[in-house]
């Protein structure tokens, strides 16, 4: 049961950055290009994806368990550091230079998108170097990446 759920809501996610168009590097660009041709259509995206976990926090707030029986996994840290602004700031930086994030680029993955194979490739490199030069700190990490 639980891979299932998973599994639609990998769909659900898959089907809303399609209809959204936030799979598309050049819908992605004309959002951050706030002095030029800006497009704000994404910001109802990202309104609606507030809302929803929004309300999810707070239906979820003081559970141990999800519905799925899976320990919650809230982050509890709040400080804001060194760690979280330098990882903002490339983050933002390869979305600003490539107009794709983790989620759209492995659903153009899946349309067999040769410069969404290139950016995974990349993305699963620079994780790899991340797990073997990780030397800030002890902050504890999930062993998982959620999306």
């Amino acid at each position: 049961m639980k891979n299932i759920s998973v599994f639609l809501i990998g769909c659900c996610f898959s089907l809303g950055l399609c209809i959204s168009g936030l799979v598309a590097p050049r819908k992605v660009l004309a959002f951050l290009d706030l002095f030029g041709a800006w497009d704000p259509s994404l910001i109802l995206t990202m309104a609606a994806g507030l809302v929803v976990a929004g309300i999810s926090y707070l239906v979820t707030r003081g559970r141990r368990i999800s519905a799925l029986g899976e320990p919650m996994q809230i982050p509890s840290n709040t400080t804001i550091d060194v760690r979280l602004i330098v990882g903002s700031l490339l983050f933002g930086a390869g979305w600003g230079l490539a107009g794709v994030c983790p989620g759209p680029a492995l659903v153009n993955l899946g349309f067999l998108s040769t410069p969404a194979a290139v950016f995974v490739a990349a993305m699963f490199c620079g994780m790899a170097l991340f797990q073997a030069f990780d030397h800030w700190g002890t902050t504890q990490r999930p062993a998982t990446v959620d999306a």
